[in-house]
């Protein structure tokens, strides 16, 4: 019970500022990932215990900051407290999404049919919660049988997304297609998804990475780059910018001045170490033929994650 421990002590020091938000507010400064939105959480907490709504921006601002466990119990707290809430149902199941990569085989065999139930509830209460099928999805093409994995209902899923939401339809496809092995189709149906709704970042990066995949340089190239000049402060942009030279051999000058940017930016969760980094940038300067800058750049990576037969391979082969 470490969530209700650490509420206490947040409350303690709550500014002015806290108390006064709305649900609405604490809600938009959670997406925009302002300063104020714990305070403000914590503040209706206080005020409004028992708000199954509140409960959710609790459990949606534990996940941003990485912690799954006081996630997943402030979800279920607004599941207890709103049954029919379907919210509350959603992000219990991201919750527990989260939290499952972090446990062992049999906690996961005990926890994914929890996470199942929880989406599958999501979407009979709402069918328009979109991100919910998308995840249910992901459960159905990842799960093993046993467990109750089903290529059949993922295909379903797929279907429906593209009757109720063409975007997430083609990035539907997409996960299918590359599932299936088939990464040329995978690409195209991701191409599909971030043209229709440019806006996701999602859909971006599944095309640009989709691309890299395939070998269509030019295409990731200008992906990366023109997501970089719009924001250079998008960390996962400049890396997949810097892989994109690594890998091709191409671009090399603005591979390397990516990969610097990135190395210069805080990390980010869910971004690649910069361990990986330094590799991406040892490999654009081996392409170079800058080799004395390369085994700087593959010893920083070893540094980072000494046993990585990558990292030994690129540096021996200099």
């Amino acid at each position: 019970m470490r969530a209700p421990i650490l509420l206490l002590t947040f409350l303690l020091a709550l500014p002015s500022i806290g108390a006064a938000a709305t649900v609405a507010e604490a809600a938009d400064w959670l997406v925009a990932k302002d300063d104020r939105a714990g305070p403000a959480i914590a503040a209706l907490l206080a005020s409004q215990p028992r708000s199954a709504e509140v409960h959710v921006l609790h459990a949606r601002l534990l996940l941003q900051q990485r912690r799954p466990e006081d996630a997943i119990e402030a979800a279920e707290r607004a599941v207890e407290l709103g049954p029919t809430h379907a919210l509350a149902h959603y992000w219990l199941g991201n919750a527990l999404g989260q939290r499952i990569g972090q446990v062992g085989m049999l906690r996961q065999a005990a926890m994914a049919p929890k996470l199942r139930d929880a989406f599958e509830r999501a979407l009979e209460l709402d069918p328009a919660i979109h991100e919910a099928r998308l995840n249910l999805m992901e459960f159905y093409l990842q799960a093993p049988a046993i467990a109750g994995g089903s290529l059949d209902k993922a295909r379903a899923h797929a279907i429906e997304l593209a009757r109720r939401d063409p975007p997430r339809g083609h990035f539907a496809a997409g996960r299918l297609a590359q599932h299936a092995g088939d990464l040329a189709a995978a690409a195209k149906a991701y191409g599909a998804a971030w043209r229709a709704r440019p806006d996701s970042t999602n859909f971006r990066m599944a095309a640009g990475t989709a691309w890299q995949a395939t070998g269509q340089w030019d295409e990731a190239f200008a992906l990366y780059r023109d997501w970089t000049r719009e924001d250079p402060a998008a960390g996962g942009a400049q890396y997949q910018l810097g892989r994109t030279a690594a890998l091709s051999g191409r671009f090399l000058p603005e591979g390397e001045q990516a990969l610097r940017r990135y190395l210069a930016l805080p990390l980010l969760p869910g971004q690649p170490p910069h361990h990986h980094a330094w590799y991406r940038l040892g490999q654009v300067q081996a392409h170079a033929g800058d080799k004395a800058a390369a085994r700087v750049s593959f010893q920083n990576a070893l540094k980072g994650d000494p046993g990585n037969d990558d990292f030994k391979a690129a540096l021996s082969a200099l």
